[in-house]
């Protein structure tokens, strides 16, 4: 699968149900020599989503849990 493949799909928590960002809108954390990703990085908005805070949240690669036609499921205990 392409980056390009993942890169418009929604980041779902689920525990929460709640939607973390959109794939898109993340840094991603690559193993420089398996070139494996390790881990995506999601910017916090501030009110209504107008601009980013110094705050960040990491989602391992582990913790997902399914990915969809149109959103990534994962499994965290805290974002």
């Amino acid at each position: 699968m392409r980056f390009n493949d993942l890169s418009s799909k929604e980041l779902i928590d689920l525990t929460t149900g709640s939607r973390l960002g959109v794939l898109g809108q993340t840094d991603l954390e690559v193993d420089e020599k398996t070139g494996q990703i390790l881990s995506f990085t999601i910017p916090q908005y501030s009110m209504f989503g107008l601009r980013k805070t110094e705050t960040y949240s990491r989602i391992d690669w582990k913790q997902i849990k399914k990915i969809g036609d149109d959103m990534i499921i994962v499994e965290t205990d805290q974002i």
